[in-house]
């Protein structure tokens, strides 16, 4: 009886957390679309690459800003109903995108999307915690984080393709019926869960307020900052650097994607034993795989398989950051997933600009060199800060 009940138990937390995962995928997709759609849009609304890539930057800063006190505002909500009406407001968004004249209304009709997202992000990720026993945290997270993956296998290209063959108005048609689809599922797929019991804002302040923690959200801007100065701007080095014709570039973003579920993989599997490790390790291999997608844009098998190191390692960092930072608090896990979600769209608001200033300076080469030799960087500093771990 009691074995059956843990499978019963296992299976139901399974279905949650791939209903999750769904949902991650239609606001990971949401917030990065514009990656995919950005020569089209940037045709369409008559602006430059790098100002288009502020579509970018600014749905990251204000994600920087409002997810610590939108968590806190949401901090007693049941989730299952909070899951539910963050799609409904992303899909609301979206139909509004879709129907926008110019470039500062989109920009304007995205703020309230983004800021619900690291809400979504920082309590999905306790929930999913929550879950599982405590030794699986960082696999159920892992498993959340499929949703981005997936965002990268199929929402950023087949949206990049849906724009090529009916405009990128009607990418974020298809997005906002996805969104509504998804909220459907989580209304009446999820069980209830009620909210954790919640101690004052104030006192997960402090409990967060110490130096291993804060080293962790500053090495998660720097990794951001690094993989979002290269991502950022990939259509454009494909279009560009590799002679890729604009109609194909979807589907190379789908490789990048596809291998990227790899990546997703390999970090479940290490992020809760061999997390430091697995971080240097995935560091250096966006290190490698950027820089090698630049000097090797010429020669088509090494291009390849550059891209396919870079596609697996920045998949890789996503949950390995997630997880590395709400192990690094002892309380409030939300409130330290949403901060970490704060510190990687700051990372990728820097990423996206400085990408964007690189360009203007010396080209699309400068900005992927650059963000090579950050990550790198990365990988150093990661051994470093562990050592401030506190003892016992």
């Amino acid at each position: 009886m009691n074995t059956i009940s843990v499978k019963d138990r296992a299976k139901s937390a399974n279905l949650s957390i791939f209903i999750l995962s769904l949902a991650a995928f239609v606001i990971f997709t949401t917030e990065f679309i514009v990656i995919g759609l950005m020569p089209n849009m940037a045709r369409d609304l008559n602006i430059s690459i790098p100002v288009a890539g502020q579509l970018v930057t600014s749905f990251a800063l204000i994600i920087i800003f409002a997810g610590p006190i939108m968590t806190a505002l949401f901090a007693r909500v049941e989730r299952r109903a909070l899951f539910a009406w963050i799609l409904v407001v992303f899909a609301i968004s979206n139909v509004a995108v879709a129907l926008a004249p110019g470039f500062w209304t989109i920009m304007i009709v995205r703020i309230i999307p983004a800021t619900l997202l690291p809400v979504f992000w920082g309590v999905g990720s306790e929930a999913a915690a929550m879950l599982v026993p405590k030794k699986d945290a960082g696999k159920a997270i892992s498993k959340l984080y499929l949703g981005l993956t997936g965002g990268l296998l199929f929402g950023i290209p087949l949206g990049t393709v849906l724009g090529d063959a009916v405009g990128w108005r009607g990418a974020f048609w298809f997005l906002a019926v996805i969104s509504i689809v998804v909220a459907v599922l989580l209304a009446k797929g999820m069980p209830k869960l009620p909210a954790v019991e919640q101690t004052s804002l104030k006192s997960q302040i402090k409990s967060l307020s110490n130096r291993y923690f804060i080293a962790n959200l500053v090495l998660t801007v720097a990794i951001l900052t690094a993989m979002y100065g290269a991502y950022t701007y990939l259509a454009d080095m494909l279009e560009g650097s590799a002679g890729i014709a604009p109609a194909h570039v979807g589907w190379w973003l789908m490789g990048f994607g596809t291998v990227g579920l790899y990546g997703n993989y390999l970090a479940g599997r290490l992020v809760d034993r061999y997390a430091v490790m697995a971080n240097v390790l995935f560091c250096l291999l966006m290190a490698v795989g950027a820089a090698g997608a630049i000097l090797f844009v010429g020669q088509p098998a090494m291009f390849i398989a550059a891209l396919a190191v870079w596609g697996i390692a920045h998949t890789a960092l996503f949950p390995l950051s997630q997880a590395r930072v709400m192990k690094a608090a002892n309380e409030g896990k939300a409130l330290a997933g949403t901060l970490n979600v704060s510190a990687c769209n700051c990372g990728i608001a820097a990423g996206a600009s400085l990408g964007g200033w690189a360009i203007n300076v010396s080209g699309i080469s400068a900005a992927i060199f650059g963000a090579s030799i950050l990550i790198a960087l990365c990988a150093v500093a990661s051994p470093a800060i562990e050592r401030l771990r506190p003892k016992g």
